[in-house]
């Protein structure tokens, strides 16, 4: 009898900065197994960081750190000219910060996973994901490293010996190289909660996704990542999570990291 299938459903989190807040945290806390924690460069803040560590733990959701670029008025979404040895930087030093928050709050990290034009960037750029996956191994080497399905970051991260999760997008469409459609181009999100859900099933227990030339393109969905700053994130979080449950899939985020 083959075992059931296993699928971890991640968020970015900890978006809020200051006085602004974004997203649904606490209210998508019991719906997802694992959290992407903005590091301060993108989004969040020391507190904003603490209060989404403390919740996450509280609902047993796996700990991960989302650094991004340096880029609070682009929400990170921006392309910047970065050289590897700057993107090695800032991934040591924002997965410094959450490394220590977590600490602090009696957690332990479980993944990383790059956040925006960053994590982009990386999955099409060797030199730039390989610099990534160079710091985790260097900071952390127990995290499990996020990436898109197939990408570059995935391969840097094999290739080093880190463990991977190869990531699918819910409510976003596909180019027939396996990529995300651009954000700037009006066909990127995916609108009807079922058309994204019948997309994530399909991905999960088929590894086939519909790409927009129209051709199906073999994909490794071992975590789907939620968006959870929409005005409708909660109530497609909960109709996701039961239909997964229903089709049989089991909901787990991994095995979890050795403790430091």
């Amino acid at each position: 009898m083959l075992p059931p299938l296993t699928v971890d459903l991640n968020c970015d989190m900890g978006e809020s900065f200051g006085a602004w807040t974004l997203g649904h945290d606490e209210a998508l806390m019991p719906f997802i197994t694992s959290a992407n924690i903005a590091c301060g460069f993108h989004a969040g803040d020391p507190g904003v960081m603490k209060r989404t560590v403390r919740a996450a733990l509280q609902h047993s959701v796996a700990l991960g750190a989302h650094p991004g670029l340096p880029d609070l008025v682009g929400f990170g979404r921006r392309n910047l000219d970065i050289s590897p040895e700057e993107a090695f930087d800032l991934t040591v030093y924002q997965l410094g910060a959450l490394h220590a928050v977590a600490r602090a709050e009696g957690g332990q990290l479980h993944h990383l996973k790059p956040h925006g034009a960053l994590y982009n960037m990386a999955a099409t750029n060797a030199a730039l994901a390989e610099a990534i996956a160079a710091a985790v191994y260097k900071v952390q080497p127990e995290l499990t490293l996020y990436g898109l399905a197939g990408s570059e970051l995935t391969k840097a991260g094999e290739k080093l010996g880190l463990r991977t999760a190869h990531e699918v997008f819910a409510d976003r469409t596909y180019q027939a190289n396996g990529t995300l459609t651009p954000r700037r181009q009006p066909d990127a999100l995916i609108g009807s909660a079922e058309a994204a859900i019948a997309q994530v099933l399909r991905m999960v227990q088929h590894g086939q996704v519909r790409a927009q030339q129209g051709q199906d393109v073999a994909i490794r969905a071992d975590t789907v990542c939620l968006h959870g700053d929409g005005a409708h994130a909660l109530e497609f979080a909960q109709r996701l999570h039961a239909e997964l449950k229903a089709a049989g899939v089991q909901l787990q985020a991994g095995r979890p990291a050795v403790a430091p």
